[in-house]
């Protein structure tokens, strides 16, 4: 389970504002807030156009999430 729904709730954002803020579509934003996985890179954009840092990844996608820096 993730909190990208209750995230973007109090932020007051759409799933279609949140999904072009972050550059994936709204299709995409709502298999993830229901529950299926996405690649890293998605939940990169995601968790960045929710206005937070990437040390904030486990507060949105839980403890099995890891952001790797750069190639």
């Amino acid at each position: 389970m993730n909190n990208v729904r209750v995230m973007r709730e109090e932020q007051l954002l759409t799933k279609a504002e949140l999904a072009r803020k972050a550059g994936i579509s709204a299709l995409t934003l709502a298999r993830i807030e229901g529950g299926s996985d996405c690649r890293v890179d998605t939940k990169r954009k995601i968790i960045l156009a929710l206005g937070l840092r990437p040390e904030d990844k486990e507060r949105v996608f839980g403890a099995r999430f890891t952001v790797r820096k750069g190639r």
